[in-house]
């Protein structure tokens, strides 16, 4: 899913919101999960999971074409840790789901 396809969604569950507000709370929504993460913190939305940043030393590599030694630098990349709950609902079974779907 892409953030249109999110903001959508939201305004179809949502309708007495406008597109443009829905847009700007998700924009401030992300905003502050990338400046948290940027400052190195750790971002845990209860129910969803946990956003941090994994870093990795600088190491040296090789170029897979040639096999040549190369340097590859330090770096930092987002991670994600579902959380139990999202878990749980991604790896029922089909009986579950079609029970759930039923009582909705």
């Amino acid at each position: 899913m892409i953030k249109s396809e999110l903001v959508l969604r939201l305004k179809a569950q949502h309708p007495h919101l406008y597109e443009r507000d829905i847009e700007k709370i998700l924009d401030t929504i992300f905003g502050q999960i990338i400046s948290a993460l940027a400052h190195g913190d750790r971002v845990e939305l209860r129910g969803f999971g946990a956003f941090s940043v994994k870093r990795r030393k600088p190491r040296q590599g090789r170029n897979p074409r040639s096999g040549a030694a190369v340097f590859v630098p330090a770096k930092a990349h987002a991670y994600f840790k579902p959380g139990k709950e999202m878990r749980a609902r991604l790896n029922r079974s089909e009986k579950d789901k079609v029970t759930t779907a039923l009582e909705m």
